[in-house]
């Protein structure tokens, strides 16, 4: 790539808190809700940094929807694709994983997850330790530009070197199961 070819996929950002985060959930949450309703089991939730007031985060609005199995949920890719989510097998044996409104410039992730299971409960004790825990959230956002700098343009090395922080986060969110 030159430096006049665009990037294939927006740059990593991280910004700082935006208090318009839980209502831009609140709205994606009532679609899902309609879009969803003969697969929810349990909630819809807000996940990731921008669920976490005060937290810097990429400005992207994660949301996890509990499902009672994948495999039940699998006609649901098709209403999700239909209403202009793009689906990715991405972590496939864990949830259904989906974003818009385009691969390259994501404004919302819809993550599609087991109602219960330890993905769900790691990313509630993720999601409700930087809550309460603003030492732990301060690290996190520190930590979040940082690697936003060193991997611009590479969304899965900046995921992937954010995982020693969440396990450690979760060590202590869920001491009795250990992070995986």
């Amino acid at each position: 790539m030159t430096p006049s070819d665009p990037p294939r996929e927006a740059p990593v950002s991280v910004v700082p808190y935006d208090p318009a985060w839980p209502s831009l959930f609140e709205q994606e949450r009532q679609l899902l809700q309609q879009l969803l309703a003969r697969w929810i089991t349990g909630a819809i939730e807000h996940v990731g940094s921008t669920a976490v007031p005060g937290l810097a985060a990429k400005p992207v609005i994660d949301v996890m929807v509990g499902v009672t199995t994948l495999e039940a949920s699998r006609p649901a890719i098709a209403v999700m694709t239909d209403a202009g989510y793009a689906y990715f097998p991405y972590r496939a044996e864990v949830m259904h994983w989906f974003c818009k409104p385009s691969p390259a410039f994501r404004t919302h992730h819809v993550h599609l997850v087991p109602y219960g299971s330890r993905l769900w409960r790691e990313r509630l004790a993720f999601r409700d330790h930087l809550r309460r825990d603003s030492a732990a959230a301060a690290a996190y956002a520190q930590l979040k530009y940082r690697l936003a700098k060193q991997y611009e343009f590479d969304r899965e090395a900046y995921t992937d070197a954010k995982e020693p922080f969440v396990r450690e986060i979760l060590r202590v969110a869920l001491p009795r199961e250990g992070a995986a």
